[in-house]
């Protein structure tokens, strides 16, 4: 599962940000939900798969932690969003370009009629 999927869920996001204060244990993620603790364990399973939480056995107890590095993918694509946007769109370049160009047409027509006046006024 990927990172933007596993935190589509409200209680994933929850867990995460419980595990960006410190490590903790299945039982103490479920004492501060009002879910069952297999499902906190459910949701802990998808976000490991999403590289979020990493686990780590202690003894009888698994202990999660957040893995700051399954965030790259999220903090790159909210760095593109936040990036500045170009000062000049690029379909207003596009329109530019055809107002250049036919203004230059304009102006060879306006001075090939000037110089076809010219030709016959000295002639």
């Amino acid at each position: 599962m990927d990172s933007f999927a596993a935190l589509a869920d409200p209680v994933r996001r929850a867990l995460l940000r419980r595990l960006a204060e410190g490590p903790a244990r299945v039982v103490d993620l479920a004492a501060e939900h009002p879910i069952s603790r297999p499902a906190v364990s459910k949701h802990l399973r998808v976000l490991g798969e999403a590289g979020l939480v990493s686990a780590a056995d202690q003894g009888r107890e698994r202990h999660y932690r957040l893995d700051r590095t399954g965030l790259e993918p999220l903090t790159a694509f909210l760095g593109e969003l936040a990036a500045p946007a170009p000062p000049v769109p690029e379909r207003a370049l596009d329109g530019l370009e055809l107002e250049v160009r036919r203004t230059g047409r304009d102006r060879r027509a306006t001075a090939r009629s000037t110089d076809h006046i010219n030709d016959e006024e000295t002639a």
